[in-house]
């Protein structure tokens, strides 16, 4: 039986770990969600699993992977294989609502949130916070499906025109508009559940700030430098992580300017690493990442 099997989607994202995993003679095969499976097969595909599903394979395809991929995780684990970033994994990550609950059931703060399923819901939900605020699809990726709007009439000819975000489970988060402080970011990068480091991205209100080489557009990077948060972010970072169960992922959070709160928003099971990560960290995740699934191959065997 093949040692790793890694599921993914995105055609580009990952060349920097199959060549890594290459360099390290690491015996691998690379799988798409395509096809499909017998549940009453109990047969792996490797011993260990490694799910890079994104979030934002939906931008790429009206009939993407997202839930058929936790079902293809659950019954690939069932058969006997140790999954990375698993089903449960996957869910979390693809409900931004259910990330804000168990980061708020930590006690970290988040931005003040709504979550609703019915458009008819939004203006209600919109009057319980105050303006600006942002509608966002529960389930994104890439900054997709995120609209601010600055005051409750913009809000209302918004849902009059059904001119409003969308979320592939019909889920959406009517949410306070936090400002950042020096509209910058932070994300912090965890390996098996612990801190491997950080970048402060400046995106100035944009809301698509991914690091990776793919989301680059030439021309126009994304401002990001490495960062050292302070011991608290970074203890908050892996409290996530452990109650998440991540194996690896970035965990988001941002400096409220209003009153200095650091507010936690996003996690995201996807990592795929900072772009150029020679120049900006002076080392590559990529061999730590490949050290770790090292470690998980040899516990398996």
């Amino acid at each position: 039986m093949t040692d790793l099997a890694l599921l993914y989607e995105h055609p580009a994202w990952f060349k920097p770990l199959f060549e890594a995993l290459e360099r390290r003679g690491v015996d691998y095969i690379a799988r798409r969600p395509d096809g499909h499976f017998d549940p009453a097969d109990f047969t792996p595909p490797a011993r260990v699993v490694f799910n890079r599903i994104a979030m934002s394979s939906f931008l790429r395809s009206d009939e993407h992977p997202i839930f058929h991929g936790v079902a293809l995780l659950d019954h690939w684990r069932r058969a006997g294989a140790r999954v990375l970033n698993g089903p449960e994994v996957l869910a979390i990550d693809s409900s931004k609502a259910r990330q804000l609950s168990l980061i708020a059931g930590l006690g970290l703060a988040i931005p003040a949130t709504r979550v609703v399923h019915r458009i008819a819901d939004i203006e209600a939900a919109a009057a319980t916070l105050a303006f600006p605020l942002v509608v966002k699809a529960n389930i994104g990726g890439s900054g997709a499906g995120i609209a601010r709007y600055d005051s409750m009439e913009q809000l209302r000819a918004a849902i009059a025109d059904r001119f409003l975000p969308t979320s592939v489970d019909g889920v959406l988060l009517v949410q306070d508009y936090v400002p950042a402080r020096n509209g910058t970011i932070t994300r912090i990068e965890t390996l098996d559940r612990a801190y491997l480091y950080a970048l402060d991205i400046a995106g100035g209100g944009a809301f698509d700030l991914c690091p990776a080489d793919a989301c680059q557009i030439p021309g126009a990077p994304i401002p990001m430098v490495a960062s050292t948060p302070d011991t608290a972010l970074r203890e908050a970072a892996e409290a996530i992580a452990r109650a998440v169960g991540l194996d690896v992922g970035g965990i988001e959070v941002m400096i409220d300017d209003r009153d200095g709160v650091a507010r936690f928003y996003d996690i995201n099971a996807l990592s795929n690493f900072v772009a150029k990560p020679l120049d900006v960290l002076g080392w590559d995740p990529h061999d730590r990442l490949v050290d770790y699934l090292i470690h998980i191959l040899e516990e398996t065997r």
